[in-house]
């Protein structure tokens, strides 16, 4: 019963309090995320920190790969004993350049034509009168029609790296793009050409992570202004 509740509501004061202990005595305990954090429900994290509940909801600092992000207490439940880290489709943090998903375009290719080939047979010249045995003619070399050389190969190459995406494109050695930035929503769009179900969850992935930290700079910028606010609002009053 107290891990049905535990999954469904996430960790309880008692657990935040050992959980408490347990990072004063170095240790990092073991935590899963329940369904209220998404997609990423079901794997294992591990607590670093407490921060401070008064300033921000996610106060609850998890160790998720090599990423260190804060969740609410109803994203996490106490990890059952024996329970292993489940491998997850996950982009590489920065500097490490994230997975390329390449769009290629092959070259249609060139009818074929038929090779024409024209073989004469002569036959040997005869000896002259009074002279000695004639000499063969060399026979007539076969000719072939020269296949036409089709067009270079087009390569489309959408990469993201360092929280922008690029889109850059070559034809055979010569590149007709260098990459340059496009938005989000048009690698989105492009990556929505690719059925392959592994590249999707990776995207959504990267989207997750890339909204989560911008929910959190614009927490802390909300908090900043509202400082700002206040102390504005004593300095009038003084004056």
């Amino acid at each position: 019963m107290a891990a049905a509740r535990t999954a469904e509501q996430g960790l309880s004061t008692e657990e935040l309090q050992q959980i408490r202990d347990a990072l004063a005595g170095g240790r990092k305990p073991k935590v899963m995320f329940t369904e209220a954090a998404g997609q990423i429900a079901g794997q294992l994290g591990q607590v670093v920190e407490l921060t401070d509940p008064e300033v921000s909801e996610e106060w609850v600092v998890v160790r998720f790969g090599r990423d260190e992000l804060p969740f609410s207490p109803t994203d996490l439940a106490v990890a059952p004993k024996g329970a292993t880290r489940r491998v997850a489709v996950k982009p590489e943090p920065e500097p490490v350049a994230e997975p390329e998903f390449k769009i290629v375009r092959e070259p249609v290719p060139a009818p074929r034509e038929e090779a024409t080939v024209t073989a004469v047979d002569t036959p040997p010249a005869r000896p002259s009168d009074g002279e000695g045995e004639g000499e063969a003619k060399p026979a007539r070399r076969a000719t072939k029609a020269v296949k036409p050389k089709g067009p270079a190969g087009l390569t489309v190459t959408l990469t993201y790296a360092e929280g922008e995406w690029t889109l850059a494109a070559t034809q055979g050695t010569k590149s007709l793009a260098k990459p340059y930035v496009i938005k989000p929503a048009e690698a989105l769009k492009m990556v929505a050409l690719i059925d392959v179900p592994g590249v999707h969850e990776a995207v959504e992935q990267i989207m997750a992570v890339e909204r989560r930290e911008a929910e959190q700079q614009a927490e802390k910028l909300r908090a900043e202004l509202a400082e700002i606010e206040a102390r504005l609002a004593e300095l009038r009053d003084a004056g």
